[in-house]
């Protein structure tokens, strides 16, 4: 699977020494690189201060925003920073206002944080949330979006990868109808920045929001907002503070320009960097041989636990990633996982409130959740595999021998 040299990688990535991570879409495992990035900073700010080490870090904490840019196909002046994703989807959606009878339109994938957010604004304004149908494939169905956008959507939200499903939804095709029709197009893309190339030019969206805990491999803590600059005069920050306008010297002030007028001022500058290095590896391995890898591993996977007997996968959509989900007959999810993990597998587990629209209409959560990245191996593949098979509960005795496995042993 791809020309990466994935054992160079293995030995930059410190967890892979210990765990068979399998929970990159839970949060990716620092590199080295990373680490050093972040641990570098805090040692900086314990020596001069930590006003003083951001004015030093100026530059590199600059071209976190420029290689971010990079990353998603926009420009420096249109990304800001936040704590986390969840804010800074926060950040774009409560910007919109809405009326009664306003309609937010949004697949039955959407993540369960963004759901509250639509039901909230539906008590509070009188807005009303329309669930777009999946196609035969599980995934949203453009076809009958065009059909129910009208005069009065107000906007279109969707979650580009679910959190737990595998499904990859048609984000250009979503784009092409909301541009088409005028309507704000608010891309969700937590899951897939980071796991395969997302280019918000293609895919045509207005507001992208992701998060560097996951396939991005960066540290917790640190998520990002990219906005259209023609969407800028559409949205009001709900919020603002000394880091986001200018105070006119009267009763009024001016709005910063670009996307940093939905920042706040105080930021965790070693999580910046951090993200800033991640992101920068990301970008110099590629994120078209990222994506080949991280896809294949995921089929990979699929296909071992789907040929285990008593084990269902329960992924939709015509394409694809690398999160699987599953259902071992006789053994619920959490103890899948609580039993893989005394075994050093790392791997989580879908709830029904992640993804409610999902949950009303299917039913299976919760799932278990596997998530290999580019820098897992085969063997890792099989070794999960086995565990799996060898559950108890199933008729088989769970491997005594069961350990980690010898390329996973420390150095």
């Amino acid at each position: 699977m791809g020309r990466m040299d994935i054992e160079a990688l293995r030995r930059d990535t410190p967890g892979v020494a210990h765990r068979v991570h399998l929970n990159n879409a839970g949060a990716g495992l620092l590199s080295r690189r990373t680490l050093r990035t972040m641990t570098a900073h805090l040692e900086l700010e314990a020596e001069i201060g930590g006003y003083e080490a951001a004015e030093r870090e100026r530059d590199r904490i600059d071209r976190t925003y420029a290689d971010i840019a990079e990353l998603v196909g926009g420009r420096p002046a249109e990304t800001a920073l936040f704590d986390n994703s969840t804010h800074a989807w926060n950040a774009a959606f409560y910007s919109l206002s809405f009326r009664p009878g306003d309609r937010i339109l949004t697949g039955r994938a959407e993540y369960g944080s963004n759901v509250l957010a639509y039901l909230q604004t539906a008590r509070r304004a009188g807005a009303e949330i329309v669930v777009v149908p999946d196609d035969a494939y599980g995934q949203l169905d453009t076809a009958a979006l065009a059909g129910m956008i009208d005069e009065r959507t107000r906007l279109v939200g969707v979650s580009h990868v679910p959190t737990g499903g595998g499904l990859i939804n048609p984000a250009a095709a979503i784009g092409r109808i909301t541009r088409a029709a005028g309507v704000p197009f608010l891309l969700d893309a937590t899951q897939s920045v980071g796991q395969f190339p997302v280019d918000v030019r293609e895919i045509g969206c207005d507001m992208l929001t992701a998060t560097g805990r996951k396939f991005l491999r960066g540290p917790r803590g640190i998520g990002f907002l990219w906005v259209r600059p023609e969407m800028l005069e559409r949205l009001d920050p709900f919020v603002t503070e000394i880091a986001a306008a200018t105070w006119d010297g009267g009763r009024g002030f001016s709005w910063h320009d670009g996307a940093r007028r939905f920042e706040t001022w105080e930021k965790n500058y070693a999580a910046v960097l951090g993200l800033g290095a991640a992101v920068r590896q990301a970008l110099d391995l590629g994120l078209t041989a990222i994506g080949d890898r991280a896809l294949a591993l995921g089929a990979a996977l699929r296909s071992r636990l789907a040929g285990l007997p008593g084990v269902t996968v329960h992924d939709q959509g015509e394409h694809r990633c690398a999160i699987v989900t599953a259902k071992v007959d006789g053994v619920p999810a959490a103890e899948v996982a609580a039993a893989l993990a005394r075994h050093g597998i790392n791997v989580s587990t879908t709830s029904p409130g992640h993804t409610p629209f999902d949950t009303e209409d299917r039913g299976v959560h919760p799932l278990v959740r596997l998530s290999p990245h580019y820098y897992t191996t085969e063997a890792e593949l099989d070794r999960a595999a086995e565990a799996i098979a060898g559950l108890p509960g199933r008729g088989h005795a769970f491997p005594s021998d069961l350990t980690i496995c010898e390329e996973n042993q420390p150095k």
